[in-house]
């Protein structure tokens, strides 16, 4: 089936169908229904080598680390329905932690005629980010560094950060310990999350006079890192009394460490997450988290790709969520004996 086909069954010329599957402008709403009709009839699907060597292929690509973070779900979903109305497709990369693999997946996402990326919270190095982004629309999501040729979509983690802390210190607790991501040291990324999140609890930390109690631990945002982190940190010399992690999944790690040590939360250990997936809302967990908008963060970005993808920007723009904190049943005043 060709667009002669669905020309001759819609009644139109072919140069009409072109333009109807180019979006272009000029075209009636009447004259695209009647041809969107006619290819729905006859079951006419665009070739994308095709569409690509015209100059588009109405797909996304979308990078990220892996498929087991939550938060992440979050962010597909805006994307998701930012795009229903659209003829564009979402096509996913899970290119695990490695920035190795994050350069040759994204690289891989281009040879495919990507008309536009949206990398969250890329490992790759900023180099290769910006290479790619000054020929390829793309959007970074995370990370806090501007860029002429990118657009960014990022949370304020130093203010949820001290959100968390805040809460913490007003029910008393005082060694309050953060879980935060190593990330990714070669990358040339100065202000990732991880980074930014870290900076707000420790300038949090200092406000409330709690420096000397400060103590971040380093861990992947997986159950196992959160794990290995809580086991770490609850069987030092001096644990704390409350734990927060940069991300929700990292906190059931935590979680499943103070259970297999015999600690109630929030009894004996308050609890906090960060990302507020749907997770951190279930009634056997009910964590304490900050909310960062991930729906709205995936939605952003994709508005902001395809407005560059079909030219109606071309000035980089970053937009900041504002993170608000949910208190749920893990965090309490510090048990005293």
């Amino acid at each position: 089936m060709t667009i002669a086909d669905v020309a001759q069954h819609a009644g139109v010329s072919t140069a009409v169908v072109s333009r109807v599957l180019r979006n272009a402008y000029g075209v009636s709403a009447a004259m695209h229904e009647r041809v969107r009709a006619a290819m729905a009839e006859l079951d006419y699907r665009p070739h994308a080598a095709a569409r690509g060597m015209r100059g588009r292929t109405y797909t996304i690509g979308v990078l990220l680390d892996n498929i087991r973070n939550a938060f992440f779900a979050d962010i597909l979903d805006g994307i998701r329905d930012q795009l229903h109305d659209s003829d564009y497709t979402v096509l996913i990369g899970a290119a695990g932690f490695g920035a190795d693999n994050q350069c040759r997946t994204i690289r891989s996402l281009v040879d495919r005629q990507m008309d536009g990326l949206i990398l969250i919270a890329p490992g790759a190095s900023r180099s290769e980010v910006l290479t790619v982004a000054a020929s390829t629309p793309t959007v970074v999501i995370g990370h806090h560094d501007t860029a002429d040729v990118h657009d960014s979509v990022v949370d304020a983690d130093g203010t949820g950060a001290g959100l968390v802390v805040d809460h913490l210190a007003s029910l008393g607790h005082r060694r309050i310990a953060l879980v935060a991501s190593p990330g990714t040291r070669t990358s040339l990324w100065k202000r990732t999350p991880e980074i930014v999140l870290t900076n707000g609890y420790l300038e949090a930390m200092e406000r409330h006079g709690l420096q000397e109690h400060a103590l971040v631990s380093q861990a992947a945002y997986s159950d196992d890192g959160g794990y290995q982190a809580g086991m770490r940190l609850l069987t030092g010399a001096e644990p704390p009394t409350a734990i927060m992690t940069g991300a929700d999944v990292a906190a059931l790690g935590v979680l499943r460490a103070a259970d297999e040590l015999g600690l109630r939360i929030p009894e004996d250990l308050s609890l906090a997450g960060y990302n507020n997936t749907a997770l951190a809302a279930l009634t056997p967990v009910q964590l304490t988290s900050v909310d960062q908008a991930g729906h709205t963060m995936g939605a952003s970005a994709a508005k902001m790709l395809i407005e560059r993808v079909e030219g109606h920007r071309d000035r980089a723009m970053q937009t900041t969520m504002t993170p608000r904190l949910v208190v749920r049943r893990t965090t309490a005043p510090p048990h005293t004996p």
